[in-house]
């Protein structure tokens, strides 16, 4: 009997694999690894580095290759070439987003402008975005707020080193990047120790990891149990429920006639008076606000590892600012622009540590090519930012920390160069990005014109 069960069960499984080599030939899907019945592909994923995932699997199947995870087909995609025709020829095919447990849960159902569809909706909360929310007049208008911060960082660490304290740069830029976007986003500043300060930095680590989980009910609905099971789907619900009592706080002391003066003029008042005004071209509602006020809340720096970890790169470039800037007390946004050593550092670090590794996915609005290859519609596609930063058919020597590549070309953070991809691009780009560009170029700058670093015991720079 065990026999025969076992019979069965393998006829099965190769009538599976058959079907699905016929299938494939038939869909002129683009190579990948073979699934299981039923899952796919979703026992291989590695959930934690899926960036580095990819970037294997590229290295067999080439720099486009495809997954079943369920019933849903992905494509991931490993080079310039193919990302300028997912992101700029194809656009418009490839320009919605799949629906996703997690994304969708802390948007409001795609509320938003990160993870709504591709709809009349979604063009329309982009404009309030880029027109009225981080427009250049508006990301300027900020610029005494990121100054400021800047300098009580400077401040606090001068205070620390006289004390001769060890600080921790990490932590240092996150709470720096926390407190801009607090001030930028909701007029308040939150005091470091406070407890309100604590419950933010843990809202906000909790949503970043939620959006980045793994729900394999996203791909086997009949499999939820299994995110229960893992506590994810509480986790989720709690995360949720936390972070709406906290935008409802917000709201709430905005329509205070006696809010503070720093709450005019801030992200979450310009939403209310839009709202309120009906000055936008769709009818804002209280889940639209909550939703705009979660992208810029997750909205995401860790670029001081390989300058020290490089010691005649880092002394290069605080020998140029401090050579630009003279005796002036601190860098402004102004002296950034003469110091064109340190754009190229700060664009190495971003090759190397891509703020993204893998961008945001995509979905396929209608059938399309790729390569020769047919993909149908609503393919989730993803695009391998990390794998294309460390491609050697583009940069030289890619896996080496060398500011000096990028002095002889025009490759810009904030333009649409498909060879360094770190905040999207086409009609899903991020609209916040002179906003963070800014705000890092600031604090970096500012960092290696005060102080030198040295790395923690038992950490080595590189040639020793």
């Amino acid at each position: 009997m065990m026999l025969f069960l076992l019979f069965l069960a393998l006829s099965a499984f190769f009538i599976f694999l058959l079907l699905n080599a016929k299938k494939n030939g038939k869909n002129n899907l683009p190579p990948g690894p073979i699934g299981l019945p039923f899952i796919g592909n979703l026992h291989q994923f590695d959930s934690l580095t899926p960036h580095l995932y990819f970037w294997k699997l590229s290295q067999k199947y080439g720099k486009i290759f495809s997954l079943k995870f369920g019933s849903s087909t992905m494509i991931v995609v490993s080079s310039a070439k193919l990302a300028r025709e997912v992101l700029k020829t194809q656009d418009l095919v490839f320009c919605s987003r799949p629906s996703l447990l997690g994304q969708q849960k802390l948007s409001y159902n795609g509320h938003d402008i990160a993870f709504s569809p591709y709809n009349d909706y979604w063009r329309e909360m982009r404009k309030i975005c880029v027109l009225q929310l981080f427009s250049l007049k508006k990301v300027q208008s900020f610029r005494p707020i990121r100054e400021d911060e800047v300098s009580r960082m400077i401040k606090k660490i001068s205070q620390q080193a006289a004390s001769f304290q060890v600080t921790n740069l990490s932590n240092i830029m996150i709470s720096l990047t926390s407190t801009i976007i607090c001030t930028v986003a909701f007029g308040v500043r939150f005091d470091e120790e406070a407890h309100e300060r604590k419950r933010f930095d843990y809202l906000l680590a909790e949503a970043q990891a939620m959006m980045a989980s793994f729900f394999v009910s996203d791909f086997v609905p009949s499999l939820s149990w299994i995110d229960k099971l893992t506590g994810l789907t509480g986790r989720l619900e709690r995360n949720f429920k936390d972070l709406d009592e906290f935008y409802e706080e917000l709201i709430e002391q905005h329509h205070n006639p006696n809010k503070p003066k720093s709450m005019e003029e801030d992200i979450v008042d310009l939403l209310l008076q839009l709202k309120k005004h009906k000055s936008a071209p769709i009818d804002l509602t209280l889940e639209d606000i909550k939703g705009i006020l979660m992208n810029v809340l997750v909205a995401g720096s860790d670029t001081m590892t390989e300058l020290v970890k490089n010691p005649k790169v880092m002394k290069k470039v605080q020998e140029e600012i401090r050579k630009s800037i003279g005796n002036k007390s601190i860098v402004n946004e102004d002296d950034i622009q003469k110091i064109s050593y340190f754009k190229a550092v700060l664009k190495e670090t971003f090759r190397i540590h891509p703020p993204d590794p893998l961008l945001l996915p995509r979905e396929s609005m209608e059938k399309s090519t790729l390569e020769g290859y047919e993909i149908p519609p609503t393919t989730i596609i993803y695009i391998n930012s990390w794998s294309i930063a460390r491609d050697p058919e583009i940069w030289k020597n890619p896996e080496e920390f060398i500011p000096e590549r990028f002095l002889n070309n025009d490759i810009n953070l904030k333009r649409e160069d498909y060879e360094l991809i770190l905040f999207g691009a086409g009609r899903r780009g991020c609209p916040g990005i002179t906003l963070g560009i800014a705000a890092i170029e600031l604090a970096l700058s500012n960092l290696l014109y005060a102080f030198d670093r040295e790395l923690p015991c038992g950490l080595k720079k590189k040639g020793h």
